[in-house]
């Protein structure tokens, strides 16, 4: 059952807290130096059945700005470690987030309250613990980005600012972002006990993640083995919807894969404006280790550290049993999204060469991914070919022609319908994504004129990404030439 309730009757359940002192650190949020509402979420607060109002009250920003403390929660820093850029790291843990704790809403879900920026932890190492207001918003946009998208993700209450200076590479401002999720546990979370050959912690918290989180399986005699399989058959789907919607992660270090199969962590990230595999969207990452066509890859890597952490409780055999669930999984999620994608409801043989044509056309013409594949939709079997509107994305005419050609009659063979085809690839299709350069403007806006509307109205337009919205049609727009060249580093 749903209802609203105010900032001090959130229903609080801390079950993280409750967990020994060797999974987190007790600490204390530092509160922002004049803290003032940038942003706030009306869907995210419906995850926590918190009245929308309450972003009104004086006391909000003092509570998410790191002013206060709700009652009942119980703030921690949680630990973990990771493989950063391939290599190990023994030790992160929340560096500059708390989990301020667990609230459970009317119908049961549990969501964490994790306030990113909240200052100095025991795991901060030379950091100083805060955010920016730019890479608040970033996050903020974007989590809700691929909300509306059906990418599974954590979601975005608010975003507190400040007159507080920050240092990055520039003298900037600090902020705070209240994140929910299910759960913040990591592959890393897992790894830092398997590496300090703490087994037992291990165990405990395979069985933690597994109370919370996937009960069906606590029963199980292989339940450790079962957990592992779903979180690969999460990671492979959720990095499938990456691919076909064109998103590109930037840091998939195993300290930012989700247990539950959720994009995690919006720093350097970005969405595929002309076509190109390779994309990189990290200035930070000269190697191209995360780049767009890698993730695939990246995630099986990340898989496999966290089986080798659970290597204490999987034997071999079922882990590399897991390990297999997610390639398998990868191709066929990955392979069905494109299928809807070109408007295909029949799996053929032939449909991964002609997806994969279509991609190499798009690849050489430098042409817009996401413009195109909507612009698809408009494909009629019966228009002259010369007349075909989406003939003009491409320099290549004539490869055009011919691929129109193979798709024309592959469309023909299945008794596919224009209109019908229309609607279902229209809702696979976004028209709308949260391109860099739409995120630089309401960066601008807001950290130089203090102007927050722009955020706001991304985050609407963003809510539906499929459907037409002709008032805003420039949002849907390629960057202009300024914005091909927007960079985004680790400090985002």
């Amino acid at each position: 059952m749903r209802m609203n309730r105010t900032l001090e009757t959130l229903a609080f359940d801390n079950t993280h807290a409750r967990l020994p002192e060797a999974f987190h650190a007790r600490v204390q949020p530092t509160p922002l130096t004049n803290p003032f509402l940038v942003s706030f979420n009306p869907d995210a607060a419906a995850l926590i059945d918190l009245d929308p109002d309450e972003a009104k009250r004086p006391e909000f920003v003092e509570y998410f700005g790191g002013g206060r403390l709700l009652p009942g929660s119980e703030p921690v820093a949680m630990l973990y470690a990771g493989h950063q850029f391939g290599h190990y790291v023994p030790q992160l843990g929340d560096g500059r987030a708390i989990l301020l704790g667990e609230v459970r809403n009317g119908t049961g879900e549990k969501w964490d309250l994790h306030l990113k920026g909240a200052g100095f932890t025991p795991f901060s190492r030379d950091d100083d613990g805060r955010a920016v207001l730019r890479s608040t918003i970033r996050e903020y946009l974007c989590s809700e980005a691929m909300h509306g998208l059906g990418i599974p993700t954590t979601r975005a209450l608010c975003i507190v600012g400040s007159e507080e200076p920050v240092y990055r590479e520039t003298l900037e401002t600090g902020a705070t972002l209240l994140r929910l999720a299910p759960s913040h546990v990591r592959f890393g979370s897992f790894e830092v006990f398997y590496y300090r050959r703490q087994i037992e912690r291990v165990r405990q918290l395979a069985d933690y993640v597994i109370e919370q989180h996937y009960p069906h399986l606590a029963a199980e005699a292989d339940r450790y083995a079962r957990l592992l399989s779903e979180v690969a058959t999460r990671t492979a789907r959720m990095i499938a919807q990456w691919q076909a919607v064109g998103f590109a992660h930037g840091v998939m270090n195993s300290d930012n894969m989700s247990i539950l199969g959720l994009t995690l962590d919006y720093g350097p990230f970005g969405f595929l404006d002309e076509y190109n595999p390779s994309f990189i969207c990290n200035h930070s990452d000269g190697r191209g280790r995360y780049a767009f066509h890698h993730q695939p890859d990246i995630g099986y890597f990340n898989l496999r550290c966290l089986a080798q952490a659970l290597e204490p409780v999987v034997p071999e055999e079922p882990a590399q049993a897991a390990l297999e669930t997610y390639e398998a999984t990868f191709a066929d999620c990955y392979w069905s999204h494109m299928r809807r994608k070109v408007g295909v409801s029949e799996s053929r043989s032939e449909d991964q060469t002609l997806i994969a044509d279509l991609l190499t056309l798009l690849l050489a013409d430098h042409v817009d991914y996401t413009s195109c594949f909507r612009a698809l939709g408009e494909f009629r079997l019966t228009a002259d070919q010369e007349k075909e509107p989406l003939r003009d994305f491409f320099l290549d005419r004539a490869g055009f022609d011919a691929w129109a050609g193979r798709y024309r009659g592959r469309l023909e063979a299945e008794g596919s319908r224009d209109d019908e085809r229309k609607m279902r690839m229209n809702r696979v299709n976004p028209k709308y994504v949260l391109r860099n350069y739409l995120a630089q403007v309401a960066i601008e806006r807001a950290t130089r004129e203090r102007d927050f509307s722009e955020i706001d109205r991304l985050r609407e337009v963003l809510r539906d990404p499929y459907a037409e919205q002709p008032e805003m049609e420039r949002y849907a727009a390629p960057p202009p030439d300024w914005g091909k060249t927007v960079i985004v580093s680790c400090s985002s």
